[in-house]
């Protein structure tokens, strides 16, 4: 792992973002709440908040961070059939919190994809990126 320890400790957020693009009648199943295995997006938004808070245990070399704050966010696209994810993780330490965000977005749609796989296995996980960072010596960083 990379020495951290004479970093300052500040305040850091990160924000990452996601969609699992779907058949409409599974986003209809999600939006309903009708899905088989009963409330999509609340599992999903539990599994992003744990894979936010377990990064450093699914991803090698990650430093374990005490998150502060994780909050997550899903809007339902219609015309595009899809749902988007967006997680914000927020710590104070001496490291950022990217690979918390990303890991919480990436574990939210894949929540969603087990919860549907039965009616929907072409479902597509897209796009899962940082949108946003702040806090640190590298500055602030928005996606172009």
């Amino acid at each position: 792992m990379v020495d951290v320890g004479a970093k300052a400790i500040t305040h850091r957020i990160a924000r990452a973002a996601g969609r699992i693009a779907m058949e409409p009648a599974t986003l209809a199943k999600v939006r309903e709440g009708t899905a088989a295995k009963g409330d999509v997006l609340g599992v999903a938004r539990i599994a992003a908040i744990q894979a936010a808070k377990r990064a450093s245990d699914l991803i090698p070399l990650c430093h374990p961070l005490p998150l502060s704050r994780v909050a997550v966010a899903f809007r339902l696209d219609e015309v595009a059939s899809a749902v988007e994810i967006e997680v914000t993780a927020e710590t104070l330490g001496r490291t950022g919190v990217e690979m918390e965000a990303l890991a919480g977005a990436a574990v939210g749609l894949l929540a969603i994809y087990d919860m549907c796989k039965a009616v929907d296995r072409g479902m597509r996980i897209e796009a899962v990126r940082l949108i946003e960072k702040r806090g640190g010596r590298s500055g602030h960083y928005v996606a172009p």
